[in-house]
């Protein structure tokens, strides 16, 4: 049983029927029971509630009369008499609730004749729903979902709270309570719509709530900030003068001081209150938070930045300098500063991991993953040409691409960077390398190391950048340490001993806990003063860099070093657990590997970021070096691709449970490191271990959109070694290559033979029920629907008899989906999806599940499911899912007559896929904004919207798209 009160009281069965309660008195009965929240009531307080103005004689007789009329309705057990009252059974967490309904619902599936509702007796309210999701959206971190749990949490509102009884005394404060919580959560809405760039239409809707509450300052606020993102910043002004003039006259007050602050704000037309970019769909940028503040580079940072002004004619701008120089630092620091600037994001794409013989391809492929795009170009029927459709992916965005560490790869990023620059006139590159691209219209701005001091009084010396930065690193690790006049000489002499560069000082800074800055000074003209064998041949920096990195590996332990060297292995830096797997060996135990490491870090040697640990750049060649001198390398990397083949094992089947979106984001973190372990398994001819890698990692691949790294991938594991090596798991790779290209090129029969079963030799009852599901749903998407259903209907058979229940529930849904009739597969595919925790497979059965109910005309239930489809889509990342919800919603809008709501759901599924550059989204909202501008009588609006739909759709070649838009399943009226 459910209970609405937010609006007039009502009550739904266990179907969502309406259950009617009859007589005026009965209905005020239960709505004081509910008000008190499931506690008891007195029965004279009852009375006294229900008949203010005097009890009717017997009242006992006559509230016992009522009790018994609305136990009729809802059921004697719901009502219940304690010593303290009465007392309505209801929920105190609608969670719980919907946990034993979840578990109901497996149940129900498994065997309908034994179901019974858990929650016959115990009932929920719609209050408490309505405060659990705004809990829910408040503790999520991603706007887009708080805006969409904040909006169900709304929709519960039927009107004002308790309608039938607001004038009684007893349910006042309640309804007060229950508005106050109301208007929270339409601020939080707005918020989160702001943070997801939705101002104008807020501008709009906002007025009237305004009007309504002008006094609220958060709700003003809000609105002032959707105004000014509008263009409408006089109104926004207005808007505050009108809080201003109102909180006066009714209170005698002034607007806080965060109004004012956003007034002063919206004067100065201040950049924070730019339209937010997105990235995620929040942030348009995937830059990194500065650890530490830049030292010593301001001016730097500023000259950079003024080549990268969207006006300038300069769109590449190379940073050029020795390896620890501090090029990524300063252009980080620049690109931060930059962010307002480009409209479509600032992205840092990292290339220290690919090997020096990848190719522009295997560049742009970074390039899509930064920008989010993966999950439309596995939509593509055919991508073999990534730099291409990168570029017409981004043909029309305003944004600036950071290139970090490309030395190793000039001619990959001289032909990338060339189309890119071509193709995309908005775009800026910039690149961080040891050498110049030489490619026309390339700047390049050389870094020089840190300024050195030029007079000996200390507040010169101190103004040093070299000074600043050994300064604040010594006190880091000698805490108390200052500059002063006894040893700012010495400090000086340090730093022109080191040439000012950057890595170099950082790890002398750490010598300053065993030696005093005079002794540091000495050392160190003692070392440099000694000829060196190891750094002859090298320009005076880089030789003192060398040096520098010579005297610090002197001064470690033994183990300290074998720790270091090893760790160079790792691509992408790594977490304590493969640092131990990888450095650890006979001579050396796991259990030390942490002091070590911790030791390291304490040098500078080794940086933490998080729970990761990484080696700088520098300092990584220079353990590179010592890694084959001691003739490890062989047995480091064997160890490294092992480590990874097995973590990839792990983590593969925790991708279908619970822990699947934490287990995306591990992987996520180790795709570098994934894909140097299986370049090393290929090169190496380890081709056991390289089938493993992808193996293992061809479902995550799937989930993640990344279908032509996992076509490369597969190609490149089978293509090494001979077929004698790892039969099995070679047979299984040919499987899951086969699926992957019928998904990302037109290979046809030629990836799946008809009438055949490429599985036919996969030994694991398990994987082969799934793998036939996987290529089965790729021969369907590619229109063989026979073949296809037939490899599914195997995988079913097969999934049941390993009893392999997440392998069922996803035949089961796939079947559903495209079979009218199979709503009991597709009920029963979710209950086994449920039980297994995996929320991609719960999206699968959601959709499946809103078809059904579509095609037997259940709108209502459709609109929920795919409701909860989008939350699922959203949560996982999942963009062009979101899209697919998104226009569903709007085309249900659109039926039911509401032009607001469709422009709105059209109005979000057009932003989230321009920023994804998703174009057949893009066709389908701009054609569902027309049809929303038709029916509010728009008749411009509606022709400007299906014209441009029509011009997306030749220029992306999704014609088919713009040639449906007159079928749009919708009557709408002529404007």
């Amino acid at each position: 049983m459910r209970y609405g009160v937010l609006g007039p009281l009502a009550v739904w069965d266990a179907e969502g029927r309406p259950v009617r309660v009859p007589e005026s008195k009965v209905r005020a009965l239960l709505a004081n029971l509910l008000v008190h929240g499931g506690g008891p009531v007195p029965a004279d307080r009852l009375i006294e509630d229900l008949w203010p103005s005097g009890p009717p004689g017997g009242s006992a007789n006559t509230l016992q009369t009522k009790v018994s009329q609305l136990r009729r309705v809802l059921g004697r057990e719901r009502v219940v008499r304690e010593p303290a009252g009465y007392r309505l059974l209801i929920a105190d967490d609608v969670r719980d609730v919907r946990d034993a309904r979840d578990a109901r619902d497996v149940n129900d599936a498994r065997d309908v004749n034994d179901a019974r509702d858990v929650n016959d007796v115990v009932g929920t309210v719609d209050a408490l729903e309505f405060q659990e999701l705004a809990e829910r959206a408040r503790a999520h971190r991603e706007p887009a979902v708080q805006a969409d749990l904040f909006a169900e949490a709304l929709a519960l509102w039927r009107g004002p709270a308790y309608a039938d009884v607001a004038e009684s005394l007893f349910a006042r404060g309640e309804i007060t309570r229950l508005e106050e919580l109301r208007l929270n959560v339409v601020e939080d809405h707005a918020e989160a719509r702001l943070a997801r760039g939705e101002h104008t239409a807020l501008a709009a809707e906002l007025g009237t709530l305004v009007g309504r509450h002008p006094l609220r300052e958060r709700l003003r606020m809000a609105h002032m900030r959707a105004l000014y993102r509008a263009g409408r910043q006089g109104d926004a002004l207005r808007s505050f003068e009108d809080l201003r003039r109102q909180l006066a006259e009714e209170l005698g007050a002034s607007p806080g001081p965060e109004a004012a602050a956003l007034h002063g704000a919206i004067l100065r037309q201040e950049t924070q209150l730019a339209t937010p970019s997105v990235g995620s769909l929040s942030c348009r940028t995937n830059l990194p938070a500065p650890l530490t503040p830049l030292i010593g580079r301001r001016e730097a940072a500023a000259r950079v930045l003024a080549r990268l002004d969207p006006g300038a004619d300069t769109r590449l701008v190379t940073l050029t300098g020795l390896g620890g120089v501090g090029k990524t630092r300063l252009a980080l620091a620049a690109a931060h500063d930059a962010s307002g600037r480009f409209a479509d994001g600032v992205w840092l794409v990292e290339l220290a991991g690919l090997a020096a013989a990848s190719a522009p391809d295997d560049i742009a492929e970074r390039v899509i993953t930064a920008l989010g795009l993966c999950d439309t170009a596995a939509t593509e029927p055919d991508l073999d040409d990534l730099v291409g459709w990168l570029c017409r992916a981004v043909a029309d965005r305003k944004l600036l691409i950071l290139l970090d560490n490309c030395e190793h790869l000039v001619e990959p990023v001289a032909v990338l960077a060339g189309a890119v620059l071509s193709a995309v006139p908005s775009a800026h590159l910039l690149l961080t390398s040891q050498e110049p691209l030489d490619i026309p219209g390339e700047v390049v701005h050389p870094v020089p190391p840190l300024t050195l001091p030029e007079r000996t009084d200390p507040t010169a010396i101190a103004r040093a950048g070299a000074v600043e930065l050994f300064v604040r690193r010594a006190a880091a690790a000698t805490p108390g340490f200052v500059l002063d006049a006894d040893n700012a000489e010495a400090v000086a002499t340090i730093c022109r001993r080191l040439d000012g560069i950057p890595l170099a000082l950082e790890l002398v800074a750490s010598r300053l806990r065993t030696l005093s800055p005079h002794e540091l000074a000495a050392r160190l003209d003692d070392r440099f003063a000694r000829p060196d064998v190891r750094v002859r041949g090298l320009p005076d920096r880089q030789r003192t860099l060398r040096g520098m990195l010579d005297w610090s590996w002197q001064l470690l332990t033994e183990d300290e070093r074998t720790v270091l060297r090893r760790l160079v292995v790792h691509a992408d830096g790594c977490v304590m657990a493969s640092a131990q797997a990888v450095c650890a060996d006979a001579g050396l135990g796991a259990g030390r590997v942490p002091d070590l490491l911790s030791r390291l870090v304490d040098r500078s040697l080794v940086v933490r970021e998080g729970d990761r640990f990484r080696l700088l750049e520098s300092v990584a060649a220079y353990c590179a070096e010592r890694l084959a001198e001691a003739g490890e390398e062989t047995a480091v990397r064997t160890r490294f691709v092992r480590h990874c083949a097995e973590l990839a094992e792990r983590e593969s089947e925790r991708l279908r449970g619970p822990d699947q979106r934490r287990c995306l984001e591990r992987l996520d973190a180790e795709t570098v490191n994934l894909r140097r372990a299986l370049d090393l398994a290929v090169t190496q001819d380890a081709a056991g271990y390289a089938v493993r890698l992808v193996n293992a990692q061809a479902w995550y691949w799937f989930l993640r959109g990344r279908l032509t790294e996992a076509r490369r991938s597969l190609r490149a594991a089978l293509a090494a070694g001979g077929e004698e090596a790892a039969p099995a798991a070679r047979t299984v790779a040919r499987v899951w290559l086969a699926g992957v290209e019928l998904r990302t090129s037109g290979a046809g029969p030629a990836a799946a033979p008809a009438d055949e079963d490429p599985t036919a030799d996969v030994e694991d009852p398990v994987l082969r029920a799934r793998l036939q599901w996987f290529v089965g749903t790729g021969l369907t998407g590619g229109g063989r629907h026979r073949e296809g259903r037939r490899l599914v209907e195997a995988g079913l058979v097969g999934a049941r008899a390993a009893g392999d229940h997440w392998g069922e529930a996803a035949a089961l849904v796939e079947l559903a989906s495209h079979a009218a009739g199979r709503e009991t597969s597709a009920e029963l595919g979710a209950a086994l999806f449920v039980e297994a925790g995996d929320r991609w497979g719960g999206l699968r059965a959601t959709r499946a599940l809103a078809l059904a109910a579509e095609r037997r005309g259940d709108g209502v239930r459709a609109e929920r499911l795919h409701r909860d489809g989008l939350l699922m889509a959203e949560e996982l990342g999942l963009w062009t899912e979101v899209v697919e919800a998104l226009t569903w919603l709007g085309r249900a809008a659109l039926a039911g007559g509401s032009a607001e709501r469709a422009t709105e759901l059209y109005g979000r599924a057009l932003s989230v896929s321009a920023v994804r550059a998703y174009s057949a989204g893009e066709i389908r909202a701009e054609i569902g904004l027309g049809h929303a501008a038709r029916l509010r009588g728009d008749r411009d609006a509606a022709r400007r919207h299906l014209n441009r739909a029509r011009a997306k759709s030749r220029t992306s070649g999704q014609a088919a798209h713009a040639e449906a838009a007159p079928a749009e399943p919708h009557t709408l009226p002529r404007a």
